[in-house]
């Protein structure tokens, strides 16, 4: 593939507006083992909706004119939950007034898609970009569907466009910032993940995730391959799938020393990263930004929810 030019933007602001997927990570795997396993769909399990919460970063950048473009990175999961988050960070407003351009959907997972409808609720026609492998639920999902056996539905049909991004392509959607896709089997029945890339003058590449279920460095080693200016890696944000359940194994720690070699200048990981991963890249002093550990989030080791950092 020839290297693609997706331009220069001027900065990237992220907000976390929530990194936490569910509150007992124990009892949310109970019933994947009781449901029958980590090969069982997730549209079928019954999931408890008192153990959800759900992940959502607010993404704005800005452009070499001046121009801002804002994106909702995932939709979370229990709307109850979301609503509250929304209204925490003033999210009901900017989707409400039209300020958030799109919601991008990472990938299918319920602790990233099921919350739709807390989106659709204050602007049914906003686009949303997903992976083009969602499957047959999540795309009725998309347009209004019930799942009785998983505690899970949307009333609210999306009348936006969908733009589905095809496995390693790369999609431009300003000056500066791109989507790309990844197909690849992920556990209960999912598949595919959309990643960002962000290219800031005079800094390089900045590289937003939602799990990054393909890995850090599937993510970096792609820009540097197909993307101009990617030989520069400046920034990291989101989940990193390195612990998500805790325990950091020796997979896990070859990836957090393969990461040096990208001399990445801020890593704002969360979400799925996992406490003992980020424990790891501070002991060998890498640049971790740091939250405050407000709103639920399990930590101010990283980047939680209403905190923000800027590339």
């Amino acid at each position: 593939m020839k290297k693609k030019d997706i331009g220069q933007c001027k900065s990237l602001r992220i907000k976390c507006v929530s990194e936490l997927g569910w509150f007992d990570a124990e009892k949310l795997l109970n019933q994947v083992k009781t449901a029958g396993g980590l090969e069982t769909n997730q549209w079928t399990i019954p999931w408890d909706n008192e153990n959800a919460a759900g992940f959502c970063s607010l993404i704005d950048m800005e452009t070499l004119d001046g121009k801002h473009h804002k994106f909702l990175l995932d939709a979370g999961w229990n709307n109850q939950y979301m609503e509250k988050c929304f209204k925490r960070e003033g999210i009901d407003k900017a989707l409400k007034n039209k300020e958030i351009e799109a919601l991008i959907i990472s990938h299918e997972h319920l602790d990233h898609f099921w919350g739709l409808e807390t989106v659709l609720k204050y602007n049914p026609e906003i686009k949303i970009i997903i992976p083009n492998t969602f499957s047959a639920e999540g795309k009725a999902f998309l347009k209004g569907a019930e799942f009785a056996a998983a505690n899970v539905k949307n009333e609210i049909s999306h009348q936006g466009e969908t733009v589905k991004i095809e496995h390693r392509e790369i999609e431009k959607l300003h000056d500066g910032c791109a989507a790309a896709a990844f197909d690849l089997p992920i556990i209960i029945g999912v598949r595919g993940e959309v990643s960002l890339y962000f290219n800031i003058k005079d800094k390089g590449i900045v590289c937003v995730a939602g799990c990054c279920h393909q890995g850090i460095i599937t993510l970096a080693e792609f820009a540097e391959k197909n993307i101009i200016g990617a030989e520069n890696m400046y920034g990291v944000y989101g989940g990193l799938h390195i612990a998500p359940f805790g325990a950091l194994d020796d997979k896990g720690e070859k990836v957090i020393n393969e990461m040096a070699r990208y001399n990445f200048k801020k890593i704002a990981c969360n979400h799925c990263t996992g406490i003992e991963a980020v424990i790891k890249m501070i002991e060998l002093e890498y640049p971790i930004v740091k939250g405050t550990g407000r709103y639920g989030s399990a930590s101010d080791l990283y980047i939680g929810a209403g905190d923000e950092v800027i590339f």
